[in-house]
């Protein structure tokens, strides 16, 4: 079964990559955190101009979180994102010379981040394997019989890192995050054109 997924998954996005747009490691970092409960989308259109306001990590640890939250306000849950991003662009000037870290504890001790923002950021910048679990990954996976339906995102990752060789982890997280969102989504799913239809929980 394991097998098949991935060979659908293969072939559905063979060079798979984060949607989110970034150009600096800093930048990577925080629209990771701005993308909690909203589109990369809209992530997008908001770090956009963000970035080109304040094109540094020391000009964003200076800038007010008032502006930072007129900027990010298209995005929801703006308020507590903008002392986020104030917060981070001032640990890391202040403690990391301006580099987002290589270090998962480093990145957890961070307001806003926990396990699937360093996941993302460890294996986008560092490519450290590691498979983040988000609502697309935690409902395919459920979906597909690769995880059980109360497993919480923990257990999830965990039962994937066993299903999936290490050397493809961060691959296999990419795919299933664009298979859930273009494919496998939460409503009206594409069911019929699916070839893995025949062994997907929510499809029987």
């Amino acid at each position: 079964m394991v097998y098949e997924v991935e060979k659908y998954l293969d072939e559905l996005y063979p060079n798979p990559k984060c949607e989110l747009n970034y150009n600096k490691d800093y930048e990577l970092l925080i629209a990771v955190v701005l993308s909690a409960q909203t589109t990369d989308k809209r992530v997008n259109s908001v770090t956009s101009i963000l970035f080109d306001k304040y094109p540094s990590i020391d000009d964003l640890s200076k800038a007010s979180v008032n502006d930072i939250m007129e900027i990010i306000k298209p995005i929801g849950t703006f308020h507590k994102k903008a002392i986020f991003v104030k917060e981070i662009a001032n640990i890391l000037v202040n403690q990391y010379g301006g580099c987002v870290p290589n270090d998962r504890g480093a990145l957890e001790q961070m307001p806003g981040v926990g396990r699937k923002t360093a996941n993302v950021v460890l294996s986008n910048l560092f490519d450290v394997p590691a498979i983040a679990v988000d609502t697309h990954v935690s409902r395919v996976s459920k979906r597909l019989g690769l995880a059980n339906k109360k497993d919480d995102v923990v257990t999830i990752e965990k039962k994937l890192m066993k299903k999936f060789d290490k050397s493809v982890w961060s691959k296999r997280h990419h795919q299933l995050v664009l298979f859930g969102r273009y494919h496998c989504k939460a409503t009206s799913p594409n069911c019929n054109d699916c070839k893995l239809k025949d062994i997907c929980k929510s499809n029987k």
